[in-house]
């Protein structure tokens, strides 16, 4: 599918696959805590490495201090960065809003 951007929260790499997102066609979030247990920190980073990789695109990382796999007492934090990111992602700062055509 053509997506825009993307916002990944928590994402799992150690277990799902995420082989769909090479090449990854749009850049985007990925917002993780440091105390998840779910997903671990250096699994995410293995993630966002990869994906860094890729010409074209900026994938934004942001890691929550303290912050578990559900955000339990972070929600707040977790709302404040993803729309402080998409603030900064509309008006142009991060990368081109608009949407890329794929041939």
């Amino acid at each position: 599918p053509e997506i825009e951007g993307f916002i990944s929260i928590a994402p799992q790499p150690n277990t799902y696959d995420f082989s769909f997102l090479a090449p990854c066609p749009s850049s985007g979030l990925i917002i993780h805590g440091d105390a998840d247990k779910v997903a671990p920190p250096k699994d995410v980073q293995g993630l966002v490495d990869k994906l860094h990789t890729q010409k074209g695109i900026t994938i934004t990382q942001k890691t929550l201090p303290g912050a578990n796999h559900f955000f339990s007492n972070d929600a707040d934090l977790l709302l404040q960065e993803c729309a402080d990111y998409l603030d900064r992602r509309l008006a142009g700062e991060l990368s081109d809003p608009r949407p890329k055509r794929l041939r």
